[in-house]
């Protein structure tokens, strides 16, 4: 038999017999009795350890009986208290009885060492787990009676692997109602503390703010556009306003919890990861673009350009700009970056660049119907909001009103019916400058006067705006959103208050 003091290794009976899996009942009794002696030990333990994590199912039980009394009914737990909830209990019955109870609080010796009994009850219960999924890996890998699909396995084993580390049990787990009504409250809480107006995370526009709340866990947002009209430097812009939130609100000693900003993972399947670094300093250096690439800086915008580095050396955002990725495979960098950074928000740029399976036969809309699919999974799986940019079809082009509409949204698939959210960018200044007119001069005519003139008035007032159309949201109402765009800077921002409060 084992040593007593290592109650991790596996122990056998004898050789031939099946491994004993990791537990310590005797440290699962202690706590047990710890609890009944103090219940004010229950906050701290009930952080750590949960009823399924017991191997003895009654200790399990027990510990359930207590949490119900102490935190739920607002109750002394004691053998007294818990005897007519467990006195028909049969797996109690087989230890002892409430004579069991009374027992396993005898030593106080237990009151010390509470946490510590705690943290190895659920770290043998992860040894567990871990046994369950090793067992279930070599299973399927030598059972070669149905197709193999090795690269599945590894994707399955990823997922169980996850779910183990971040010890949150089955994926879609069920709630009671006065859990789910805790968070919405919480939720609510964090709105009323932002000033009424973010629920989830930020982006850093007021006015989307404002629209839908922020952004919210295990929502799948789509932010689509025409090429050209800024959706990778809204998606940076957005996904660098929460990391910045973060940042500062960690600086100012506020719970990581409470934050109206969160680490954010920006995979980008079009531009590198310098490429996208190099918008972001330009944007907080206030250096164009054009110029940084071209290296044409004065020596003072190469010194601001150097103190916007060094000001966001510790930003928490991480670029993935791996080419061609699948599916699968950005939910597992994903997964990996949730365990390692504890991201809250994921940026995709974008959908069409990703690959499916490969099992949709060449058909491409399966194949976004696959992805759109997969990522709203995702979402739900880590808990976070997936923004996904998305390109639309040449139909807007060939219309005489440009503005995206659902029906533009490129082999859709099912994106519209998979988003929670459907957000699409429009520019009329871009579309504007295609009909600009000839500049006048002597020989212009008064009609080509009128023109350019008329031209110049309208490009003075729809010059930098753009809007966000707001063209589907499960959770509330549709509308448009006018923010202000510097291109040079790759920078949107919100226009004063004066003069988008018609806008939404």
């Amino acid at each position: 038999m084992a040593d007593s003091a290592k109650p991790v290794r596996l122990v056998t009976d004898n050789a031939g017999a099946a491994p004993v899996l990791p537990h310590n009942i005797d440290a699962e009794a202690a706590l047990l009795g710890a609890l009944l002696i103090d219940n004010r030990l229950i906050d701290d333990v009930q952080r750590i350890v949960k009823t399924e994590h017991f191997f003895e199912p009654t200790h399990g039980r027990i510990f359930d009986m207590i949490v119900r009394l102490v935190v739920d009914r607002n109750m002394v737990a004691n053998p007294v208290t818990l005897k007519p909830l467990l006195e028909k209990d049969e797996g109690l019955e087989a230890l002892g009885g409430i004579g069991y109870l009374v027992k396993i609080t005898e030593s106080g010796v237990a009151l010390i060492g509470a946490r510590d009994f705690a943290r190895q009850i659920y770290e043998l219960a992860l040894l567990r787990a871990l046994i369950g999924v090793g067992r279930e890996m070599v299973e399927k890998a030598v059972d070669t009676s149905e197709d193999v699909d090795p690269r599945q396995q590894i994707e399955d084993a990823e997922v169980e692997l996850y779910k183990v580390a971040e010890n949150d049990g089955e994926v879609g787990s069920t709630k009671s109602f006065a859990t789910a009504a805790s968070e919405a409250v919480k939720a609510a809480q964090r709105a009323l503390n932002s000033g009424g107006h973010v629920s989830g995370f930020t982006t850093g526009f007021d006015s989307l703010n404002a629209n839908f709340g922020g952004l919210h866990k295990s929502d799948l947002v789509i932010l689509a556009a025409r090429p050209g009209m800024g959706k990778s430097a809204l998606a940076s812009n957005i996904a660098f306003n929460a990391a910045q939130r973060y940042a500062r609100d960690l600086e100012d000693g506020i719970d990581p919890e409470e934050s109206m900003g969160a680490p954010a993972a920006f995979f980008s399947l079009e531009m590198s990861a310098d490429q996208l670094a190099t918008r972001i300093l330009a944007e907080q250096s206030r250096i164009p673009s054009a110029k940084l690439r071209k290296g044409a800086i004065s020596q003072e915008e190469f010194r601001n350009l150097a103190r916007a580095a060094a000001e966001l050396e510790n930003l928490p955002l991480y670029i993935d700009d791996t080419p061609g990725l699948t599916i699968a495979a950005l939910r597992t960098r994903a997964r990996r970056l949730k365990r390692q950074k504890g991201i809250g928000i994921i940026i995709v740029d974008y959908l069409q660049l990703l690959q499916g399976s490969g099992r949709s036969n060449d058909n491409r809309v399966q194949e976004i119907s696959e992805i759109s699919r997969g990522l709203k999974t995702l979402a739900k799986e880590l808990d976070v909001p997936v923004v996904a940019l998305s390109q639309l079809s040449r139909a807007v082009e060939q219309r005489e009103d440009k503005k995206p509409q659902l029906s533009d949204l490129r082999e859709s698939g099912s994106i519209e019916q998979d988003a929670d959210i459907v957000l699409f960018i429009y520019r009329e200044d871009y579309y504007h400058n295609f009909a600009e007119p000839p500049m006048i001069s002597e020989k212009s005519s008064p009609e080509d006067r009128d023109k350019r003139s008329a031209w110049e008035l309208k490009n003075q007032e729809i010059a930098g705006q753009a809007q966000v159309i707001i063209a589907k949201q499960r959770h509330g109402a549709t509308g448009t959103v006018t923010l202000h765009f510097e291109g040079e800077f790759t920078k949107f921002s919100d226009l004063a208050y004066e003069d988008r409060s018609s806008h939404y």
